[in-house]
């Protein structure tokens, strides 16, 4: 299937005063996110608005995040759900990017409140506790043939801008976004994590994918 991007939608501007960070986040956040855990029917998945955030604090790198709030970029370049922002044509799909919602920005300060909290929010620990993972160098050519051809990452994943996958959420900067264990636990058993994920188990072995997080390691730090 092939998928190309048409232009961006007007960026959405919010300017909001904050009480305290747990109300201003409740308020803020939950009309998109979900704040604790959902249901296991399907139709959640389908009306998701955004990422669950009720484990944040066992999935994102709270530097990365801390600065995301504040100039957000679009991770998920077909949306929470793509095949609402999809059109179907006879020369392929378009994801149409101005139907996507744009992310509000955060203020400094409030980036990192809203940080501080978002990384107390830990359920999930006891997943990332099973993983053993220290990252190991590879070559980049051997790990894009485990990430592309062995294992199929790019079918719905782009691993550098404009080539990959549109339904997944992009990769090129995981490395940076996503703390290293979850990488490797929510890739070995999304439904764990979301039990609602359209990440299917492909029951790879941990060994392949500690090559996939290695690889993500590379392409993340060589725009450094």
């Amino acid at each position: 299937m092939k998928i190309r991007q048409v232009m961006w939608g007007l960026v959405l501007i919010s300017n909001f005063g904050m009480a305290d960070t747990a109300s201003f986040f409740a308020e803020t956040c939950g009309d998109c996110h979900a704040l604790q855990a959902v249901s296991k029917d399907v139709k959640e998945r389908i009306s998701r608005k955004g990422s669950h955030l009720f484990y944040a604090g066992n999935k994102y790198r709270p530097q990365w995040l801390e600065s995301w709030l504040q100039a957000p970029t679009q991770i998920r370049p077909g949306g929470a759900y793509p095949p609402d922002a999809t059109l179907v044509t006879d020369e392929g799909d378009i994801i149409l990017t101005n139907t996507l919602p744009k992310h509000l920005s955060l203020d400094a300060d409030e980036a990192k409140k809203v940080t501080s909290h978002l990384m107390t929010l830990t359920p999930f620990s006891s997943l990332l506790e099973q993983v053993d993972y220290q990252p190991k160098k590879i070559s980049k050519s051997a790990g894009k043939m485990n990430f592309v051809k062995f294992q199929g990452c790019q079918s719905c994943h782009q691993n550098q801008p404009d080539e990959g996958g549109l339904s997944g959420p992009e990769l090129y900067t995981a490395w940076h976004r996503l703390q290293q264990k979850y990488i490797i636990s929510y890739s070995q058993h999304p439904e764990l994590w979301d039990k609602n994920s359209m990440m299917p188990n492909r029951h790879i072995k941990e060994k392949a994918l500690k090559k996939v997080a290695n690889y993500l390691k590379i392409i993340g730090e060589s725009d450094e």
